[in-house]
């Protein structure tokens, strides 16, 4: 199955009963395997968390650290970018040169690399010699 496929699929699932803008994600790990996720919204955090962050999470789960494709999708006049928190977690897990492409649920796409997505992102080369 596609990653568009995928995210088109899980998209339905998300749980966003304050905003009600669900976003789904999918993601292709080095090894090939698809994680998808889901934003979820609670009464305690109503802006809840993202869809690249819970396809990200079930990544690590599923024993997989390497992120070499990813897609996300939205009801949305025009493709979302994912927020600042998941570019960095996006950076974390993947090569600067990484295609994310943002999707509406009509057909509209557009694509950027993860260095496009956070030019300047922190990496642990920040931290060398601390």
């Amino acid at each position: 199955m596609t990653l568009s496929k995928s995210a088109r699929n899980i998209w339905a699932n998300a749980y966003a009963p304050y905003s009600n803008f669900k976003v789904g994600a999918a993601l292709r790990a080095a090894s090939g395997t698809v994680y998808c996720g889901v934003n979820v919204e609670n009464v305690a955090y109503p802006e809840g968390t993202c869809a690249e962050a819970g396809a990200i999470a079930a990544m690590v789960a599923g024993g997989d650290t390497k992120i070499t494709e990813v897609y996300v999708i939205a009801d949305s006049p025009d493709p979302v970018p994912p927020c600042g928190g998941c570019r960095q977690k996006l950076a974390e897990f993947a090569d600067g040169s990484v295609l994310v492409t943002m999707a509406t649920i009509s057909g509209m796409e557009k694509t950027m690399t993860v260095s496009e997505l956070l030019p300047g992102a922190f990496s642990a080369n920040h931290m060398k010699g601390v």
